[in-house]
């Protein structure tokens, strides 16, 4: 186990977890953790070739969840003596432009930038302790989601709002995804044969969480998501882009306070809000059934995706290629071929028969020779986690 990380990736109600060997990329053990917090949940540990170790339980919280894990090396193997354990944490506001060895004081700022990720900063902790209490002595890494974004230029992070704001409270675009977008960028100028240095690109991370992001010469100038993981795209839960008076109007007219609006627009909208549903399989099986909600919902979310795209080529002026990864900018050839649909006269071109062919790697759905090549590039944050952090404690 000399050469191996443990990457914890602690969400809101699951733990997603895999051990990675550094030298091969191999990884001998990966698992998740679902549904933490309900009456029901389910962990399944897969080690090797050999089958699933599956476990249902109620996992109340994270520290649960974990010692799960924990017990589900014990059982099924392998052995576990990680060399480093990596952590995602969502969000490190300004400080954190790059991954650090955890100590003290980082476990301070990032419970003080919870506010921030209410949803994610405590739960990424909660990994931490269970890992420093699991293997004293193992280096505890972080890799904040927010560091990738920390090169956007002020005119980008910069809200409109009165200076007091900016400067006391440090309201401000953050951006999120970085993790993604650091490792499928990185993949993208692999696969186009060029320097990364040289490549605009637009980075389109459609998930339950999705973002889009432009990136020039290797670096974010821009991207969807804001001082929260709520702004930008349609979401499987979150709304995106919303009314900033929307707040106020419903505590006018319906009593609900800015907490209740806050959940609403984070755990309640998105496609789940338009279709009832935050699954895009399910909207699109909904939608070619008929369902009219369904079928709304598709064209909100792929419009969105679409302005996102003009806006951000408008700004770099030229873009070499659009990225596609997370699950449904992955696998939904639907959905990519919606989102740039009219996008013809920039030169944005999506092959049919590319696009549909079934497939997990790294691949072009563009025609060949196209001016801008779209691609759809699977990401790997636990691998990309891996290397910061295997970086971080060689260096």
């Amino acid at each position: 186990m000399a050469d191996h990380i443990l990457v914890l990736n602690t969400g809101s109600s699951s733990i997603k977890y895999e051990l990675v060997d550094v030298r091969t990329r191999e990884r001998p053990a990966r698992g998740l953790v679902e549904r933490i917090g309900e009456e029901k949940g389910r962990l399944t540990h897969r080690a090797g070739d050999g089958p699933p170790y599956e476990r249902e339980a109620r996992f109340p919280g994270h520290r649960e969840g974990l010692d799960a894990v924990l017990e589900a090396f014990a059982q099924a193997g392998p052995e576990l003596h990680p060399m480093a354990v990596g952590h995602r944490v969502v969000h490190g506001g300004t400080r954190f432009p790059e991954a650090v060895l955890v100590d003290d004081a980082v476990i301070a700022a990032i419970e003080e930038l919870a506010p921030l990720a209410p949803l994610h900063n405590p739960v990424n902790l909660a990994g931490i302790r269970v890992a420093q209490r699991a293997f004293p002595g193992v280096p505890q890494v972080a890799v904040f989601d927010t560091a990738f974004q920390l090169t956007l230029p002020p005119e980008a992070y910069t809200y409109a709002v009165p200076r007091e704001w900016r400067d006391r409270l440090g309201v401000r675009r953050f951006g999120f995804h970085g993790t993604s977008c650091a490792y499928v960028s990185r993949r993208a100028a692999a696969l186009l044969g060029r320097d990364l240095e040289e490549l605009d690109l637009v980075v389109l991370h459609l998930g339950n969480g999705a973002s889009a992001t432009a990136m020039s010469g290797g670096r974010s100038v821009d991207t969807s998501m804001g001082m929260t993981p709520l702004e930008g795209l349609v979401m499987g839960t979150r709304s995106g882009d919303v009314d900033p008076g929307l707040p106020g109007y419903l505590e006018r007219v319906a009593g609900m306070d800015a907490q209740e609006t806050e959940r609403a627009l984070g755990r309640r909208s998105g496609l789940l809000g338009l279709a009832g549903t935050p699954d895009m399989r399910e909207v699109r099986a909904l939608a070619a059934a008929g369902d009219a909600d369904a079928r709304l919902a598709l064209a909100v979310y792929t419009r969105r995706v679409r302005a996102y795209v003009g806006a951000y080529y408008a700004l770099l002026g030229r873009v070499d290629a659009i990225v596609f990864t997370g699950g449904v900018g992955e696998h939904d050839a639907a959905t990519r071929a919606e989102s740039l649909a009219g996008l013809e006269r920039l030169g944005v071109v999506v092959d049919p028969a590319r696009n549909g062919e079934p497939s997990s790697s790294e691949r072009a759905v563009s025609p060949p020779g196209a001016e801008v090549a779209v691609l759809v590039v699977p990401t790997d944050e636990e691998w990309e986690i891996a290397r910061q952090a295997l970086a971080l404690i060689e260096s």
